[in-house]
C-alpha cells in the first residue's frame, strides 16, 4: 500500500441525463456495468461483497464493497489480478457519489490510495469508462469498447 507521500488520488466528474437510481444500477448491476465496464462482471453488492470486472480477458479488476448508500454513494475497493500488478486487489478505494443536478446526475468518482506512478494511467482508464456510462446510462448505445479485447488499447492498468 502506498505511504501518505506516494498516495494518489484521481477523480472525475461527470453530468448524466438519468435519475440517481438509474446511474446507481449501473454500478451493482452485472449486466448494466458490462454495459459500459467491462466484458464479465461478477458483483455481490454489500458490504464485503465480491468487485470482479474482466475488462478483456487480460485485465481484471477486483476489490470488494464497502459501503452502499442506494441510491448516492457506492464505494469498493480496487486492484488488477495480475501479478505484475503495481495496484494489487483491495489496495486502493474508489468512492462513487451521485448527486441530483436538475434532471441529472452529477457522478463523481474518487480513486484514492493509488501509487504515484499509475495515477495517469488509472485517469485514463476512468475518463474512458466514465465517457461510456453517461451514454449508457442516459439511454444511449456506447457500442463495443475498444479496451475490451486482450489485444486491445490499455485499460489503465499499472
Amino acid at each position: 500500500m502506498p505511504s501518505a507521500e506516494t498516495a494518489a488520488i484521481v477523480e472525475r466528474e461527470v453530468r448524466i441525463e438519468a435519475s440517481p437510481e438509474t446511474i446507481y444500477e449501473f454500478l451493482v448491476d452485472p449486466g448494466r456495468m458490462i454495459q459500459w465496464m467491462g466484458r464479465h462482471a461478477e458483483l455481490d453488492p454489500r458490504p464485503g461483497g465480491t468487485f470482479r470486472v474482466d475488462i478483456n480477458g487480460r485485465h481484471i479488476a477486483r476489490g470488494e464493497y464497502v459501503e452502499l448508500d442506494p441510491p448516492h454513494r457506492v464505494v469498493f475497493t480496487w486492484g488488477w489480478e495480475e501479478e505484475d500488478s503495481g495496484v494489487r486487489p483491495g489496495t486502493s478505494t474508489v468512492e462513487v457519489t451521485l448527486t441530483v443536478d436538475g434532471d441529472a446526475t452529477r457522478v463523481r468518482l474518487a480513486h484514492r490510495d493509488l501509487p504515484e506512478e499509475s495515477r495517469d494511467s488509472h485517469a485514463h482508464g476512468w475518463e474512458h469508462y466514465l465517457e461510456r456510462l453517461t451514454t449508457a446510462g442516459s439511454g444511449g448505445d456506447p457500442g463495443e469498447d475498444p479496451w475490451g479485447t486482450s489485444e486491445g488499447a490499455e485499460a489503465g492498468n499499472s
